[in-house]
């Protein structure tokens, strides 16, 4: 079975009569759980929700065979679940520079402090012995956010295990649908279910999946210790969401390269960015571990001027951070001040309109962003 099958088919309920076709939210702090609690499937709602179980079993059909899965309340929380379920004092991880800010942050203001030892690498260097030698788990993201390299999930695992390490993989921007990191022999595969897992905009979640059970069940633990747990609302929101993606992710990346391609051509626009464009330096490994190339592309403009002036311009792409909803965004990334890009650079994600709408405007916005 497909993935695109297999995962609208997750989503449906029990196929019992009189039944709906999609059950709803379970709303619930504690549950009735009479005598021994370990007969119950579930007692309080920091450990187990109904809701998350079904949302769990559906990203598990993604992310592939023998898959266990834990949603977090963001993306951010499923990062620091696993840095808390792995690393101890003493313990070093070796990360690829250009991870996202907020995992580089959490490390850096939480971690280190505690006595974790933080090694930053160049991606390109993950896939080195003697960059990942001695390390407690080696951690990659790609495509890397925002400037999306593309680093050799199966290289980086086969260093790091013969390291002795753990490898985790950031799956954000691609998604399980777009690839598979377990599959590549990864440890762990995270993702950000706020961007296009949930692709609407308007929910915050993560999950972590492993194929390991000891490891499931420390993150399971750390879920529960720490109170990093989904709404039901939103996990819900999650579940109603992920049977779309299948068409969510096929539109987007179809019309990401279509942007892609055209900027190319423009003579104000510098350094297109996408991995589905042969001419970018990872489009090799990105075609050999990837099904689909994304949402998210990036592009640069001579000046912050002219960037702002072609955002401000165009009518079809919303100005907003994150990336990976159904509308089409962007942003000039270098305004956050932590990226270390070009003040003209922008990062947009490709939303689901109708892609000649969208070059049509473009084209336009270019134009007026050399007045």
């Amino acid at each position: 079975m497909r993935d695109a099958t297999r995962v609208i088919r997750a989503t449906l309920g029990e196929a019992k009569a009189g039944e709906p076709l999609h059950a709803g939210p379970v709303f619930a702090a504690p549950f009735h759980a009479a005598g021994d609690p370990v007969a119950a499937k579930y007692t309080y709602a920091r450990s187990h929700n109904p809701t998350w179980s079904h949302l769990e079993a559906a990203i598990a059909a993604l992310e592939g065979e023998g898959a266990g899965v834990r949603v977090f309340a963001s993306g951010i929380a499923a990062e620091a679940a696993v840095f808390g379920a792995v690393l101890r004092p003493g313990d070093t991880v070796v990360i690829g520079e250009g991870i996202y800010f907020g995992g580089r942050q959490l490390l850096a203001e939480r971690f280190v402090p505690m006595g974790v030892r933080v090694r930053a690498v160049k991606a390109c260097e993950l896939v080195a012995a003697e960059a990942v030698a001695g390390a407690r788990l080696v951690w990659v993201e790609t495509p890397s956010n925002p400037e999306l390299e593309i680093t050799d999930i199966a290289a980086v695992v086969r260093v790091a295990h013969e390291a002795g390490a753990l490898a985790a993989v950031d799956n954000t921007t691609a998604t399980p649908m777009g690839q598979k990191p377990l599959g590549l022999g990864a440890d762990l595969s995270v993702c950000s279910d706020s961007k296009s897992m949930g692709g609407h905009s308007d929910l915050l979640l993560g999950h972590v999946a492993t194929t390991d059970p000891q490891l499931l069940a420390d993150l399971d633990r750390q879920r529960t210790l720490t109170g990093g747990i989904a709404g039901p609302m939103e996990a819900w929101l999650a579940l109603r969401s992920l049977a779309t993606l299948p068409l969510r992710l096929e539109r987007s990346s179809a019309n990401a390269l279509a942007i892609a391609e055209f900027l190319a051509g423009r003579e104000e626009v510098s350094g297109v960015l996408y991995p589905g464009l042969k001419s970018h330096k990872g489009h090799e490994i990105a075609a050999r571990q990837m099904t689909y190339f994304g949402a998210v592309l990036g592009f640069t403009l001579a000046s912050k001027e002219a960037a702002e002036r072609f955002l401000e311009a165009a009518e079809l792409i919303t100005q907003a951070t994150s990336f990976g909803g159904i509308a089409t965004t962007a942003e000039r990334r270098a305004r956050w001040g932590h990226d270390g890009v070009a003040p003209g650079f922008i990062r947009m994600s490709a939303g689901c309109e109708d892609v000649g709408d969208l070059l049509a405007d473009m084209e336009r916005a270019l134009d007026k962003s050399k007045e």
